[in-house]
């Protein structure tokens, strides 16, 4: 398979509608079906059902929709990596470094720092983004290195190395009855608090269902708690960052958080090992 029918059948499947793909890939309709049509013939499988008025994926498809995706996402990533590489080899390399925004507060700067003071330390861009997104970043090229937290992030597929691991809190509104409480437990969070937790995005991009608001981002969060529409359960560290209209208590039993630092195993940067070397030092 070329990565050119790839793109095709990805937009299709994505899609489910020949014109709108067609629209999306900038090209005339005719020419895509007869693409999709010799991709199958090839492949000897019925990728797509088509009748006149839908088009729904086979089993098939599925599965060559999902790794089609993984298939252009390492494309794309070799493409990143083989530029960034090229500028490095012309003057001083650089790295870029995802992690949340509103995360690891303390050890970020802490971290930046002391890989400055290193001697040939690189320049390093911070990328800043939403929950879960830090994963697709560093796979797809994007970032080199980048700051995940378990157990809410997967590793899987990464290099890395665990940095720190701290206990959770609940974020109240600091006029909430549990504010003052010295600890509480998950069931009391959920039970007392009259508070809902918020909806994440998933990897695709939906969100779960339940009562909570939709929440991208952890500026969006605190405000909404501050405003008494939701709680949430963050790790310890988030303390340093609440304003004052905010309040935290420890809760006992709220699995652990362990932040690592991460890059994609084919990495042969000598800027990410330092960036690595420095994280572990500290």
């Amino acid at each position: 398979m070329e990565t050119r029918e790839l793109r095709y059948f990805v937009a299709v499947a994505e899609e489910l509608h020949f014109g709108r793909a067609a629209q999306r890939l900038g090209m005339a309709q005719p020419p895509l079906s007869r693409a999709i049509g010799q991709l199958e013939r090839r492949l000897g499988v019925t990728l797509l059902d088509r009748t006149s008025r839908s088009v729904t994926l086979t089993e098939a498809g599925s599965v060559l929709l999902r790794e089609g995706r993984a298939a252009l996402d390492a494309v794309e990533a070799a493409e990143r990596r083989t530029r960034r590489a090229a500028l490095a080899a012309t003057g001083r390399p650089g790295l870029v470094l995802v992690t949340k925004a509103g995360a690891s507060g303390e050890l970020l700067p802490k971290l930046l720092d002391a890989y400055a003071a290193e001697p040939g330390a690189a320049a390093v861009d911070v990328l800043l983004c939403g929950i879960g997104e830090q994963e697709r970043l560093l796979r797809d090229g994007r970032a080199d290195v980048g700051l995940l937290h378990r157990p809410f992030d997967s590793t899987a597929g990464f290099d890395f190395e665990e940095l720190c691991t701290e206990g959770q809190v609940v974020v109240l509104p600091a006029a909430h009855p549990l504010a003052d409480r010295a600890h509480l437990r998950m069931a009391d969070v959920t039970a007392l608090s009259g508070l809902p937790m918020p909806r994440w995005p998933r990897v695709d991009g939906t969100y779960p269902d339940g009562p909570g608001p939709e929440v991208r981002d952890h500026a969006q969060l605190l405000q909404l708690i501050a405003l008494g529409r939701a709680s949430a359960v963050l790790p310890e560290s988030s303390r340093a960052q609440l304003r004052r209209d905010l309040a935290a208590v420890p809760v006992l039993d709220a699995p652990a958080v362990t932040t690592v630092i991460a890059w994609p195993p084919q990495s042969r940067s000598q800027a990410v090992a330092g960036l690595v070397r420095a994280a572990t030092r500290l």
